[in-house]
């Protein structure tokens, strides 16, 4: 019995021992495969058939290529210069003249042969030149250009119909958008190059009374595709490339285009009137960054601060107050200033917008009927001015005199000058912005400018800017 009860004791023993060796060998590792599967599920596999592709990704750009290539042209700018050759020459204005090429691109938008470029492309051009895809050359005749857009509007006469990139509705396009910026730098052929719209209404100008309303795309645009032209995926217009952001002059990833809106009521205007019919609301809004909008708590608003109304303007007219906040236009969302003046930049006097606003909470929609913006750019003095009502003279005690709307020179942007009254040039009176012309068309090159004028606490002050 005793040899039994010691097999039993080392069987039941042994069995223990096998037990415990499974469990701690083979329980263990199916734990672990099991833990490991639980950390694999994290991830999700590739699934081509995934709800969340991004079908645009397999956008062909060959059709809007094929469509807009032949109807970018290159664009040479020949002038000539004076480059003193001694002291002497250097002194007195004197010396050899040369001839200097520039060159850019620019779009065809019609089949007689009008053409869109940058206006700093042809600035003070003697002959403009255009080339087109297939190396055709012609001589271009300078139609009418607008500074403040950097649009110019040049014709060219061929035997036969040109190709051609129609217009699209840039008020439509959407960020993240494809686009395509085509350009013809180098006199070869043009270039294709392919993005996505970064940003809408960028403002690139330092100066806040004259916002710009770019588009930003990332397509790749460099020196020579100034003028060129920026185009949907059906190789419609949306924009006209004119500048890039770089420290180097090279492209860097940012790129910016005039919407073809603002550009085609430029050429319209230019074709019609032979100058740009500028429409205004009549407001003055708040910067946004000035301690008195920190404080109102503007800074924070989605929408345009009415921070002034100009008597008598469209605004005025039709009920807009001080203090409200303009959040469309035509239904159209606007949240910065540039987005309201880039819109604006596409309508004409006597044109009715709908103004969507905010007051006391409450929103309601005004119509406005824009009026003309009557207004005069001093290059000599680096100052935009305009007209001004009686009622705003006679709060002075004048007479008399035009008001300074804005700087359009860094040098003049240092000085607080804007919203003074200038009554007198080189000692004769001005009554209104037709004075102001007369006056600096009459002055010889180079002569000084007496100016007098009273500022915003009604002082009178003279200047003699040579």
């Amino acid at each position: 019995m005793k040899k039994y009860a010691s097999l039993f004791i080392i069987a039941i023993f042994s069995g223990v021992i096998t037990l415990g060796g499974y469990k701690f060998f083979m329980e263990k590792t199916s734990t672990l495969v099991s833990d490991n599967q639980k950390e694999l599920a994290q991830f999700v596999p590739t699934n081509y058939t995934s709800t969340n592709f991004v079908e645009g990704t397999n956008i062909d750009f060959t059709f809007a290529a094929e469509k807009t290539v032949h109807a970018v042209v290159h664009v040479k700018n020949k002038t000539t210069t004076i480059s003193p050759t001694n002291m002497y020459e250097l002194l007195y204005g004197r010396g050899q003249e040369r001839e200097v090429v520039g060159f850019g691109s620019g779009v065809i938008i019609s089949p007689d042969g009008y053409i869109v470029t940058n206006n700093h492309v042809i600035a003070n051009a003697t002959q403009i030149e255009v080339v087109l895809n297939n190396n055709q050359t012609y001589i271009a005749e300078l139609i009418g250009t607008d500074p403040k857009t950097d649009i110019a509007l040049l014709k060219v006469k061929a035997d036969s119909d040109l190709p051609y990139v129609p217009f699209a509705n840039s008020n439509q396009i959407k960020i993240g958008e494809w686009v395509l910026a085509v350009g013809n730098p180098f006199n070869l052929t043009s270039t294709v190059t392919a993005g996505i719209v970064s940003a809408k209404a960028r403002n690139l100008n330092e100066f806040d009374g004259n916002p710009q309303s770019f588009i930003q795309t990332d397509a790749a645009v460099n020196r020579g595709n100034s003028g060129g032209a920026l185009v949907n995926i059906q190789g419609e217009l949306v924009g006209i490339n004119t500048a890039i952001t770089s420290q180097t002059g090279a492209f860097i990833g940012y790129s910016f285009a005039v919407p073809s809106n603002i550009a085609r009521k430029v050429v319209e205007d230019i074709l019609e009137y032979g100058n740009v019919q500028r429409a205004v609301l009549g407001i003055q809004v708040m910067n946004s960054n000035s301690n008195q909008a920190k404080e109102l708590g503007v800074d924070k608003i989605q929408g345009v601060y009415v921070a002034e109304i100009e008597k008598g303007s469209g605004a005025d007219l039709s009920g807009i107050k001080k203090g409200d906040i303009i959040k469309k236009l035509d239904n159209i969302a606007i949240t910065t200033f540039s987005e309201l003046s880039g819109y604006l930049g596409s309508k004409r006097p006597k044109d009715v917008v709908n103004v969507t606003i905010e007051r006391n909470g409450n929103e309601q929609i005004i119509p406005v009927t824009l009026v003309k913006l009557e207004t005069y750019e001093i290059e000599s003095l680096g100052l935009e001015v305009k007209n001004t009502s009686k009622e705003e003279l006679s709060k002075l005690g004048l007479k008399n005199g035009v008001v300074v709307t804005r700087p359009i020179s860094k040098e003049m942007a240092k000085y607080n000058l804007s919203g003074i009254v200038i009554t007198r040039l080189n000692d004769e009176d001005v009554k209104d912005i037709e004075d102001v012309k007369r006056i600096m068309n009459q002055r010889n090159i180079g002569e000084s400018i007496k100016i007098t004028f009273v500022n915003q606490k009604g002082e009178i002050n003279n200047f003699i800017f040579r």
